[in-house]
């Protein structure tokens, strides 16, 4: 953009001093809330005087200048200093300005009042900056911009005010410059404009808000007599019946054109307007077909809103050079001829034709669309059509008139016929106008008409161009706007959306389109692409050429409407002065009896009083039933820092907008309402002082008591400090023990008493914990001090509330029961690491597991009876487990000994079997798991893995929680918490935290804290449910944690999992044991499960039916539990008692096979001897699908192939079933032998294709047949395009012999509906369709869901 010559900021005397330094000035407008975000950057010359500067700044704010002042704001308290002069002759070098570096002024209000916003006038002479734009708006910085101006900026202010042009915008509300474009045209034109006017709207009749010409007469009232710049569309969009997600969608101009016309036709019905748009916009052709030989000629006679017109001829390199040029060819007749011949009715024969088109009428308002988007069919994608089109100020339509006196004319059924061809061309449908002048002679027409066609003079159908829609962009996307010829001044405007501006002639030229050089194909791909989409012209008639409306014309209504308006924008005004005005800050207060700090927004006119503000936040806070008005103040806080930085005494007459640095869009400090209690006084707070909380420690009650608030300054040294302190809390100084915690965890003993609070770490806001007694911890490091566990503790020990499951014991009593017990179970497990081979023969480990933990419960009950003995409880403990009756136990009885010696090397503290279970327990990893009922088993041939006395100690393991390790669980049974749980399978388990590396015994980790008690939940859990609220230290281990649990749940740590709950009430198991409760924060919510994890190396696994025939294929049956190292026939023994239990499947080992699964499609079929982790990758949440096989199972070989066949027959228009097909190779030739097997087609006539998508890759029997690739070129299986290498790929073959079922259109349809409804259910489309443009849709009523009939 280039300024006017008499805008030039550079000084004419200096303009070519290219060697003088240049002041960088960044201006930020502090006087208005709206603005202070925006900065005005000026590049000016050293030499410029000061008060050019205030100049240059109040043009391009929109200041008038002398009504606001500049201030320095280079990090300088500007209320100390001085404004600068603006009427000083001094240079900005001489001003203290610094050339090559930034400097930054603040504009500020003058005498404290507000800047005057300058009126411009709409007769400006010369063209600003921004008037000389033509199309989109450039982006800061761009190529556009100015030597002078660094960067474009729109003030608020500027906003406001109305262009200089006089003209008003429209604001964009997202991508509605075709409709701002469209709306600035009408508005344009007198005729349309005057029309609208003399039409009263009955409210009475309608809905305003509905009423689309009532809204369209509101905005047209706006753009005339409103001073914003720029108004809204929102109210007419309104009254379309959009809502704002069509504010997103972009249309064609010519496609909305259309539209609201036909919408406001039908809104005049019965009204003086019923005809408006016809007599203004409406013209009639001719559409005719000739015979040759005889002369016979058809046609009707059409109507048209706009004539559109090719740009470049299809099939042609070239395009037309100039609109008239198109306009010839739009009427250019085409010969019909050879196989193209037209029948004849009075030759009785196909005959050689004329068709074509005549136009007979021109309406007074011509619209003309160059049809720049078109279809590529090479790339089959739309493109847009750049090339150059040339288009007169002045168009002479009488050259393309028909004036020939036709003297013999027929009807003809075939010609009405041709007739629809060119409906293709033409914006109107045809169809409406069946019947309409067919078969009247023109001999016959009216007279009238016959004359005015005679008579026509050349010079009456001269049409002036005086609106031009451009669009800048591609097929795409882009954007409109509307270069418009001013009737009134006869001035070139350019409306793009809020921004009016002053054209020329030539910047009309400049959207001709097209490049330089000559034209050719390739033209339009390098022009510019803003470019002339639609134009319009009007008659040249000076007995119908209207006028606008003057004010003083206006009808009364209309009058009425204006006045309306103007009340309305003067109290927008109004509000926006009191928002000018208004400072807007939070406000916090601690309510004095719930002690919840509240938050909430004040804002307050920059002229009341502290005073009026205190009341004004106490009743925005609610207080007026809990606290008097006078026990509250408003003081500077700082929320981030919780910091009270300043109390306002002695100010409570001062304003706010003093008191506050005046009004700003955002405030550094933020404001507390302080209350006190009606006895008490408050404390003065000055600026310098840091806050400190100061908690008092009782050791002998182990507490930390509430804070209480202390402020010092940082200069004073800690004995000051001391004394301070004891003043506060009347403890002795002398023995007075400081310790400030400077962030979390970090405890600092304050022990130097020279040393001030600045040099030990105080900050504005800081926490510190005293204790004062006469006790021997004072003489002890700190490190080891009794103040520093119990600080520690204090620190790490966080709530949590647990929900026990249904039904569960709580007796603490039961605890050393457990603890035994899990020795023992241990037994058992090391008995399970022994079995090897078969396990027919004896007892599955689960009856084993179930057993055991009946004796386990019978045993917690003899305990409870016989009370607490140790040696007693320990006799019966292993009498019990001697006496289960296991094979096991027969066959090793040793085992239970040797375990029995390992958990008392436990329970002794031995480091060195501590650390070996800790290692052993150290594998553990996460699992995901989403069981319904944990019913999983363990098999023998992976017990090996099983760890023995797991549950005896507190094992310290990893530290963190990996949140990608957890996933929601349904609930499980409580009947399923007697099988024995791990938390994972995969051995990758993290690093050790630092008190694993100590290898500290569970005896000497017990000062890990934790403390439950009952907890009574506000919300109804449901019957059987308990809460515990649990305090208990964060770095303790899950592992740990849930042994804690054991007493309060009644079943052993590895019988139960934990959850964790999150927002919306989302569960995720916490799985991994070696990490600790860090994540977890004050009042998460836990749940607990019964229910079995993992053990290492074992891994979750969800078990889905195949059934290939089904209209669901995948169906999910349960969870399992297989291990590293279990083959797939151990796994499917394993599989087959929880089938029939779980699912009522009855399924023997040899008649279902295991395969994998991909999403929903079926892959490699598992042998039986495969081992997982070896042959087979497995991992957390892995699936797999089960296929009931009907016969003995041919899959014997990893070189085998099985593929899933399934026969198309084109002759029924229907697809087989599916039948598997196993191959030995991936041989194409074998694979056709085997089709031919099973369908009994021969080998010679077999055709395949592989499918598509998804399984079951359904596709609709109306596409198959020509959309697979069928019978592709290949002699193997494994190449492109099949890439066949896994089993499950899906054939369709075909016989191709057989013919393709011939349907009717009744039956075509009546199968699309049934392929259309199958393949919805099935998830499938019946044909790949891609996304669509939204319609473009104008609602009557206002309502999309009324009358969806209309366009």
């Amino acid at each position: 953009m280039v300024p006017g010559e008499e805008n030039q900021l550079v000084p004419k005397e200096i303009e070519n001093a290219a060697e003088e330094p240049r002041v960088l000035c960044i201006i930020q407008d502090t006087t208005n809330s709206k603005t202070v975000n925006e900065r005005i950057t000026l590049n000016l010359p050293a030499s410029t005087p000061v008060r050019k500067l205030f100049e240059d700044v109040a043009n391009k704010v929109g200041y008038i200048n002398g009504t606001f002042d500049l201030v320095w704001g280079n990090g300088i308290n500007t209320a100390d200093m001085a404004p600068l002069d603006h009427t000083s002759d001094k240079s900005l070098l001489d001003a203290n300005f610094e050339p090559g570096k930034k400097n930054f002024l603040h504009l500020t209000d003058k005498d404290g009042e507000q800047p005057q916003i300058l009126l411009e006038d709409s007769s400006a002479g010369e063209d600003s900056v921004h008037d000389r734009f033509i199309g989109p708006l450039p982006r800061e910085g761009s190529g556009g911009s100015t030597s002078d101006y660094v960067s474009q900026s729109y003030s608020y202010s500027s906003i406001l005010n109305k262009s200089e042009t006089g003209y008003v915008g429209l604001v964009n509300q997202a991508m509605t410059c075709y409709l701002n474009s469209l709306l600035q045209t009408l508005f344009m034109t007198p005729e349309f404009r005057n029309a609208l006017y003399k039409w009263e709207f009955e409210e009475s009749e309608e809905d305003p808000v509905t009423s689309i010409p009532y809204q369209l007469q509101r905005l047209f009232v706006l753009l005339q007599t409103s001073k914003k710049r720029a108004i809204e569309t929102t109210d007419v969009t309104r009254s379309f019946g959009w809502d704002s997600s069509e504010a997103w969608q972009q249309h064609d101009v010519q496609e909305l054109c259309r539209v609201m016309f036909d919408a406001l036709e039908q809104k005049w019905k019965q009204t003086e307007q019923a005809d408006l748009i016809n007599e203004l916009y409406q013209g009639k052709l001719k559409d005719y077909v000739r015979c040759l030989e005889c002369g016979y000629e058809g046609w009707r006679i059409d109507t048209y809103l706009d004539i559109p017109l090719v740009i470049r001829p299809y099939g042609s390199s070239q395009a037309f050079a100039s609109v008239e040029e198109a306009l010839h060819a739009f009427i250019q007749p085409e010969i019909l001829d050879g196989p193209n011949q037209y029948f004849c009715e009075r030759c009785k024969k196909k005959c050689d034709a004329r068709k074509g088109l005549r136009f007979l009428h021109f309406p007074y308002l011509l619209t003309l669309q160059l049809k720049r988007f078109d279809f590529d069919y090479t790339t089959m994608h739309r493109i847009k059509l750049n090339d150059r089109m040339t288009f007169p100020e002045e168009l002479d339509m009488s050259t393309f008139i028909d004036v020939e006196d036709e003297t013999e004319s027929c009807t003809d059924s075939g010609a009405e016929n041709e007739g629809s061809c060119h409906s293709d061309q033409m914006s109107n449908d045809f169809s409406n106008d069946d019947g309409v002048d067919e078969g009247i002679c023109l001999e016959t027409n009216s007279g009238t008409e016959k004359i005015s066609k005679s008579g026509l003079e050349k010079n009456s159908l001269i049409y002036e161009l005086f609106s031009v829609m451009v669009h800048s962009g591609s097929a795409a996307g882009g954007h409109y706007y509307a270069c418009i010829k001013s009737f009134s001044d006869e001035q070139w405007y350019s409306f793009n959306d809020q921004h009016v501006s002053r054209i020329t002639q030539e910047d009309i030229k400049k959207t001709h389109g097209g490049s330089s050089g000559s034209r050719g194909y390739y033209s339009s791909a390098f022009a510019s692409s803003t470019n002339a989409y639609m134009l319009i012209y009007r008659l040249k008639d000076p007995a119908r050429n209207a006028k606008f409306l003057e004010v003083d014309e206006y009808p009364e209504h209309i009058k009425n409407l204006v006045q309306k308006e103007r009340e309305l924008e003067e109290q927008e005004k109004r509000q926006r002065e009191i928002e000018r005005n208004t400072c807007k800050i939070k406000l916090f207060c601690l309510h004095p009896t719930k002690q919840v700090m509240m938050e909430n927004k004040l804002e307050v006119h920059k002229d009341k009083t502290l005073k009026e503000a205190v009341e004004m936040a106490y009743k925005m806070m609610d207080l007026e039933e809990v606290i008097p008005l006078d026990c509250c103040r408003l003081v500077k806080y700082d929320e981030f820092h919780d910091y009270l930085e300043r109390s306002y005494e002695g100010e409570e007459d001062t304003p706010m907008g003093l008191l506050l640095g005046g009004v700003k869009s955002t405030y550094m400090f933020d404001l507390l309402l302080e209350t006190r209690k009606p006895d008490q006084v408050f404390q003065s707070y000055k600026p310098g002082e840091v806050m400190v909380k100061v908690h008092v420690v009782d050791l002998k009650a182990e507490s930390v008591a509430a804070p209480i608030t202390v402020r010092a300054y940082l200069n004073q040294t800690v004995t000051e400090f001391k004394q301070l302190i004891s003043k506060a809390i009347h403890l002795p100084a002398e023995t007075m023990r400081i310790v400030l915690e400077r962030c979390y965890n970090d405890l600092r003993l304050l022990s130097v008493s020279s040393k001030t609070l600045k040099a030990e770490g105080f900050f504005r806001s800081n926490k510190v914990f005293v204790e004062s007694s006469e006790t021997l911890d004072y003489q002890m490091a700190f490190a080891d001090s009794h103040l520093w566990k119990l600080l520690d503790r204090h620190a790490n020990t966080i709530r949590l509330f647990v929900l026990l499951p249904e039904q569960s014991p709580v007796s603490y009593s039961k605890r050393t029961a457990y603890q035994k017990a899990g020795g023992d179970s241990g037994n058992v497990d090391d008995d399970c690491e022994r079995v090897k081979g078969p396990v027919g023969s004896l007892k599955s480990v689960e009856a084993i597991l179930e057993e055991s933990t009946e004796k386990l419960k019978s045993l917690s009950l003899q305990q409870q009876q016989d009370g607490d003995n140790g040696d007693s409880s320990k006799s019966t403990e292993t009498s019990d487990f001697e006496n289960i009756e296991s094979p096991l136990n027969e066959r090793d009885s040793s085992a239970s000994v040797d375990n029995r010696e390992l958990e008392q090397h436990i329970q002794t503290s031995d480091p060195e079997n501590f650390q070996s279970e800790e290692r052993s327990d150290s594998d553990v990893n996460n699992d995901r798991s989403t069981s319904s009922v944990d019913s999983d088993i363990l098999s023998s041939s992976h017990s090996s893995d099983t760890l023995c006395n797991a549950d005896n100690a507190q094992i310290p393991l990893a530290n963190g929680l990996d949140s990608h390790s957890i996933t929601s669980s349904r609930r499980t049974k409580a009947n399923e918490g007697k099988k024995e749980t791990w938390d994972t399978a995969e051995e990758d388990s993290g690093t050790d935290s630092e008190y694993d590396e100590s290898g500290k015994s569970r005896g000497e980790m017990q000062y890990m804290y934790f403390k439950a008690e009952p907890y009574a939940a506000d919300e109804g859990s449901g019957e059987g449910h308990k809460w515990l609220m649990v305090h208990v230290d964060k770095r303790i281990t899950l592992a740990a944690f849930k042994q804690h649990l054991e007493p309060f749940v009644g079943v052993l740590s590895s019988h139960f999992k934990v959850f964790r709950v999150y927002a919306s009430n989302q569960e995720f198991e916490s799985v991994r044991l070696n990490e600790t409760l860090s994540s977890f924060s004050d009042d998460n919510k836990i749940t607990i499960r019964l229910g079995r994890a993992l053990k290492k190396g074992e891994y979750r696994v969800k078990v889905y039916q195949l059934l290939v025939n089904e209209q669901e294929p995948c169906k999910f049956l349960l969870d399992a539990v297989f291990a590293k190292g279990m083959t797939v026939r151990q796994s499917k023994e394993e599989l087959i008692p929880q089938l029939r239990e779980q699912c009522g499947l009855e399924l023997s080992i040899d008649r279902f096979r295991l395969r994998k699964k991909t999403w929903k499609n079926p892959g490699t079929v598992f042998l039986d001897y495969h081992i997982y982790e070896e042959d087979i990758n497995i991992s957390s949440n892995w699936e797999v699908f089960l296929e009931v096989l009907d016969g003995v199972e041919k899959m014997k070989s990893m070189s085998q192939l099985a593929v899933l066949s399934r026969r198309w027959k084109p002759s029924e228009m229907k697809l087989d079933p599916f039948q598997e097909v196993v191959l030995e190779s991936s041989s194409v030739d074998e694979l056709r032998e085997k089709l031919s097997e099973i369908s009994g087609i021969p080998l010679d006539d077999i055709e395949f294709a592989k499918g598509r998508g998804t399984f079951p890759c359904d596709i609709s029997v109306l596409d198959i047949h020509q959309d697979l690739d069928w019978n592709p070129k290949v002699s193997t299986l494994n190449v492109w395009p099949l890439y066949i290498c896994d089993d499950g790929a899906v054939i369709f073959y075909r016989d191709k012999t057989e013919e393709l079922m011939e349907l009717t259109d009744e039956q075509r349809n009546e199968l699309m509906k049934k392929e259309s409804s199958r393949l919805q259910k099935t998830g499938h489309r019946v044909t790949y369709s891609p996304r669509k443009e939204k319609a473009l849709k104008i609602y009557l009523d206002g309502a999309p869901n009324k009358d969806l009939t209309q366009d």
